[in-house]
Order: C-alpha cells, then sequence, then structure tokens
C-alpha cells in the first residue's frame, strides 16, 4: 500500500495540487483523470520520486518497487526480445517465454522480436518500452496513456492484462472506455484538491457534477440568509426591546461561514468549419490497388462509395495500411492502379499526425493558426489556441520548442479553422486529455459532412462509425453497420497469419473457429443477464437525478415564497431522492463488480484455452 499524506505542489506560482491525502490499497487499480496542466503526470512524478513535494510526504513499504514506464527510448541490446528480457527480476533473468508472452500480446511477431529495436517506429519502440515495465511485475505499475500507439488487438489484450494484474495499478489514459474497463476506482484533479472515489470515470463526473450544484445552491441560499439576517440587524439595532434579538442574529451572522463563488473552468466546446457539399457523394474508389516497393501489397482491389454525411472508421492491427489507405484517399499518394474520382465541391480537411513538419519553426502556435486560412481573425485564432490547450502565453510560444505532442494540436487546431466537408483524420486523439476527447467527438458529430477516422479507440467506434473499413485476417473489406453490429457478427478474430508463440502444436483453423464461436455464444447468454441488470439500474439512476433536480428547483421556489410546508415536505422527498440515488449506485457498483468478474473468468478461459 502507498500512501500520500497532505501533499502539495506548485510550479512558478502555479498551485497543481494542495493538501492532498489518499491511499492506494492492496490489489487496487486506480485511474487518475484531470485537465492537462493540473498536475496528473506530476503526481506519478512526485511518486517515482523524480519530482519532489512542497509539503507533505510521500509514504510506501520498505523495499516496495514502481514499474514507471519511461519516455525516453534508449535501448543497448541486439534484439527486441533481449532488450524486452533486461526488465526481468533478477530471479526470472533467463525465462525469456515471459517476455515473449508480453511481446506476443503488444503485436510484436516471432520474428519482430528477432530484429534490432532501432529498426522499428517509435510507437513499437514504445511498446518495448512498456513490455519491459510488465514483465518486471511491480508493486505499483504507473501507466501513463499507455494506449498511444496500440493498435485495438493490443488494447483489448492489455485490457485482459490489467484486469488479471494481481497487484497496485495507477493509470492516465485520455481513453475513457478503456480507463473504465480496467480500474477500481478514480483518483481526480479538480480545484487543487484530489478526491478517490470508488467506481469509474461515470461515477466521478457525476457525482463531482452534483457537489458542484449543491455547493452553487447552498452558497447562494447563505447568501441570502446572510442578507436577510443584515437587515435585520441594520433595521432593529436601535430598537432596545429587540435587543435580545439582534444581538442572536449578530452572532449567527458570526458563526456563518463565508462560501466563495466557485471560478468557472473554461470547457472545450470547439467545431469544425462545415462547407456545403451539392449532391450525395463525395467520393467513388474503384478498384484501388497500393503496395510499398519490395513489400507486400497493401491496398488490393480496394473499393467503397462515400456518402456525403458518412462516418467511416478504418480499423485493424497496425502495419496492415490503414494510415496508407487515408493518405490515398487524401491525395497524399499516388495508386498504383485503381481511381479516386471526387465530387468536383470535396474540400478535404486532413490531420495526420507525423505531418508536423509541414508547421514552420518561427511561427508561434497563434501565426500558425491564424495562417491556415485567409479569413481567420486573431481573437478567433487564439480561441482555437485555448481550445488546443495553448492559453495565455503559450499561444505565443514558437513551434520549434514544442513537443511532439503539442506540435499534433497545433496540427489539430489548424484543421478547425479551415472551411472543408470531408474530415480525414488518423488517430486524433492521442496526445488530448479526457476532456479535449469528449469534445472532438462532439465536432466530429456535429460535422455537416462525411467523415473518415482512422482510430483505435472504442468508444469512437461505438458512438460514431455507421460504416467499417475492415483490416483483418490479410485483407480489406467494408463492413455496412456500426461498430457493434460488427462484435455482435463476430468481431475480431486471432490473427491467422501471425505465429504463434512457444507452441508446438498446429491447431485445425476450422476448429478453432467453431470451438470461438461456441464460447462467444456461450459469454454472451452469461453475461447478457447482468447488463440487462445494470442497464436497469442506470434508468433508474437517470430518473431518480431527473427527479432531484426538479426537487432542487422546487425548493428554491418555496424557499423564495417562503412556504414553509413546501420546504418541509420537499426537503423530505429531496433527502430520500438522494439516499435512492445512493442506493442505486452501490447496487450499480455492485452489478459491476460481479460483471466485471463474470468477463474477467471468461477472458482467463478464453486465455487458457489459447
Amino acid at each position: 500500500m502507498i500512501s500520500c499524506e497532505h501533499i502539495s505542489k506548485s510550479f512558478g506560482g502555479h498551485t497543481l495540487f494542495d493538501d492532498a491525502a489518499f491511499q492506494i490499497g492492496s490489489r487496487e487499480r486506480v485511474g487518475l483523470v484531470g485537465r492537462n496542466g493540473h498536475g496528473k503526470t506530476t503526481l506519478f512524478r512526485l511518486i517515482t520520486g523524480q519530482e519532489s513535494v512542497d509539503d507533505g510526504a510521500v509514504i510506501m513499504p520498505k523495499n516496495y518497487r514502481l514499474g514507471y514506464v519511461r519516455q525516453h527510448l534508449r535501448f543497448h541490446q541486439s534484439t527486441v526480445l533481449k532488450e524486452g528480457m533486461t526488465g526481468l527480476i533478477a530471479a526470472e533473468k533467463d525465462h525469456s517465454w515471459k517476455v515473449e508472452k508480453i511481446l506476443a500480446g503488444l503485436g510484436f511477431s516471432n520474428a519482430d522480436m528477432q530484429r534490432p529495436p532501432d529498426t522499428f517506429s517509435g510507437g513499437f519502440q514504445v511498446r518495448l518500452n512498456l513490455a519491459k515495465v510488465l514483465v518486471s511485475e511491480p508493486d505499483l505499475l504507473l501507466l501513463d496513456e499507455p494506449t498511444n500507439y496500440l493498435d485495438i488487438a493490443s488494447i483489448r489484450w492489455i485490457i485482459r492484462f490489467l484486469n488479471n494484474w494481481p497487484r497496485e495499478l495507477m493509470l492516465i489514459t485520455h481513453d475513457r472506455g478503456f480507463m473504465d474497463q480496467v480500474v477500481t476506482h478514480i483518483i481526480g484533479i479538480h480545484r487543487c484538491k484530489v478526491r478517490k472515489i470508488s467506481g469509474d470515470t461515470e461515477k466521478y463526473y457525476t457525482q463531482l457534477a452534483q457537489e458542484e450544484e449543491i455547493y452553487e445552491k447552498t452558497r447562494l441560499n447563505d447568501d441570502r440568509r446572510r442578507k436577510e439576517i443584515e437587515q435585520f440587524i441594520s433595521r432593529f439595532r436601535a430598537k432596545a426591546r429587540l435587543a435580545n434579538l439582534v444581538q442572536s442574529r449578530i452572532k449567527t451572522l458570526a458563526k456563518m461561514e463565508k462560501k466563495e463563488k466557485l471560478t468557472s473552468i473554461e470547457s472545450l466546446d470547439f467545431r469544425f468549419r462545415p462547407l456545403p457539399m451539392p449532391g450525395r457523394q463525395a467520393m467513388h474508389v474503384d478498384k484501388l490497388e497500393f503496395g510499398y516497393s519490395g513489400a507486400a501489397r497493401l491496398i488490393d482491389r480496394f473499393s467503397l462509395t462515400v456518402n456525403s454525411e458518412d462516418r467511416i472508421c478504418i480499423v485493424g492491427p497496425n502495419g496492415r495500411g490503414k494510415t496508407t489507405l487515408l493518405k490515398l484517399l487524401a491525395g497524399r499518394l499516388a495508386a498504383e492502379s485503381g481511381s479516386i474520382a471526387c465530387n468536383p465541391n470535396t474540400a478535404i480537411g486532413y490531420y495526420e499526425q507525423t505531418n508536423v513538419d509541414s508547421l514552420e519553426p518561427t511561427r508561434t502556435v497563434e501565426d500558425e493558426i491564424l495562417y491556415a486560412h485567409g479569413d481567420v481573425e486573431r481573437q478567433a485564432a487564439r480561441n482555437i489556441c485555448g481550445a488546443m490547450m495553448f492559453r495565455g502565453n503559450d499561444a505565443l510560444k514558437r513551434v520549434s520548442v514544442l513537443s511532439g505532442g503539442e506540435k499534433s494540436r497545433v496540427m489539430l487546431g489548424k484543421l478547425l479553422v479551415t472551411p472543408v466537408n470531408v474530415l480525414m483524420l488518423d488517430e486524433p486523439t492521442n496526445h488530448l486529455d479526457m476532456e479535449a476527447c469528449d469534445a472532438l467527438l462532439a465536432a466530429i458529430d456535429y460535422f455537416e459532412g462525411a467523415v473518415i477516422m482512422v482510430t483505435h479507440n472504442e468508444m469512437f467506434l461505438h458512438a460514431l462509425a455507421r460504416r467499417l473499413v475492415i483490416f483483418q485476417g490479410g485483407g480489406i473489406e467494408v463492413f455496412d453497420g456500426g461498430y457493434q453490429d460488427f462484435l455482435d457478427r463476430g468481431g475480431w478474430i486471432e490473427e491467422e497469419d501471425k505465429p504463434p508463440v512457444n507452441r508446438n502444436d498446429k491447431p485445425n483453423r476450422k476448429a478453432l473457429k467453431r470451438l470461438r464461436s461456441e464460447f462467444i455464444a456461450r459469454r454472451a447468454r452469461a453475461l447478457k443477464p447482468l447488463k440487462k441488470q445494470i442497464a436497469t439500474v442506470e434508468d433508474a439512476i437517470e430518473r431518480r437525478e431527473v427527479e432531484l433536480a426538479q426537487l432542487n428547483k422546487d425548493l428554491v421556489s418555496a424557499s423564495g415564497r417562503q412556504d414553509a410546508a413546501a420546504i418541509a415536505a420537499l426537503s423530505r422527498r429531496l433527502h430520500q431522492c438522494q439516499a435512492d440515488i445512493e442506493d442505486l449506485f452501490d447496487q450499480l457498483e455492485r452489478d459491476t463488480a460481479a460483471l466485471e468478474q463474470s468477463e474477467r473468468e471468461f477472458d482467463a478461459a478464453e486465455k487458457q484455452a489459447d
């Protein structure tokens, strides 16, 4: 168990958190949430000793081992496997099978494990760093954005891995769906305070909103009561026969705590600039083919029609051609054969994280946004800077001093000010915080045009995808339906062309598919009642919350009328409603725990069968 006791930390007069106190209990998996710049990564660095606290202490047991994925990419061994083995503890230094298992889960093939680490892309090098930490089996595993550069298969694998993690875990991620599938508790940094709750992000943010609403209503009621008392004192101070009442009011006033008004926190609310698209079709792709020199063909006779308001998500393992396909559609690469016919009025907005070289190093962030389109005014450019987390003087930073993630946000900001009717986005959620991802999701959903997006974020897939382009099993196909439809119809299959690790048997593929189908059906039958119960409880919570909001409004109205009988009745109903909501949250927590336990059991059974 690790304990943070009344810790405080500031930088340059800016307080990140003050008097923060919490504990991480045995086997707890804790998600750390808060806006970018509010201190999440700093808290990690305080725990690992990379930063020192201004006040308080971080206390952990003797010989308690920490595992933290380092951002630097420096390797010293000749192969990926040997480099991964450097993470093993001394007693297991020869257990190469353990490293192979982790590397395979993160998308490395047997052949990849024998290649030098420096020959891989930065994304795979980050995975290797992650593998080195996972195989070390620390007492506390600290993961900062572990899903960046992971494909869906690897993300699903690491969810199963972390759900079976036998010790403590702290996790920072922009992917709310990923976090909610892994954590048992949430620690939130908000208004320089740190709080911990049992549950997921939905429960945390719901409670936070409710508490701030209650605080503000209480503050307004207290202010009104204070004014009434002050008016009474002022009016009757000179009347001798009311002296006792006046003194009583003065004492009451002195005891009343003055609640300060909550400062407003800027919420991201940005929109893409839509350009009208005359006609139903934006693009038609016919028998497209492409392959890099010396490598297998990535795109083979691929055809697709993109309608003017389509929501198409491109999914599949890394390295199979998703980004290449997006570049072909955007005109950044030339196809070997086939054709791409665009509506004459098509205006494509293309976002690619790796295209940061197009930024001018001597310009400021504000200048890059300002020059992105001819009709952008300076205030509009500054607003976009703020939306992309370059607030205040940060908007005046030169591009040359920005990190890779900051440059990616500048690229996204430039896209926001450009009028388009087709958005092509390659992993747009990386380097954004959870609130920014929510804002981006809303902006894409609101966009009046077509969207073609490469993403591994399953929350985005569930919310946005109406059609899928799927790279799987060595091929590429178009699926007409949403992401849940795809999962319900079989979903992801184990890559047949991926060699198994440490297996001598060669099972029959048809038999494996049949067994997998039976397993999926059995799993669905077992989990459906639990999911239905959770949905019922969630619906009940929503109804009670609507009732609670109405009761609060009625109570404020009754207070204004000074209707004592109504106030008393409404207060009783409000108290009962709040108690019902707490009971329902407790029930939801129990049901969710039961569902997670069942899912872990099925995952373990599936893993054993594999």
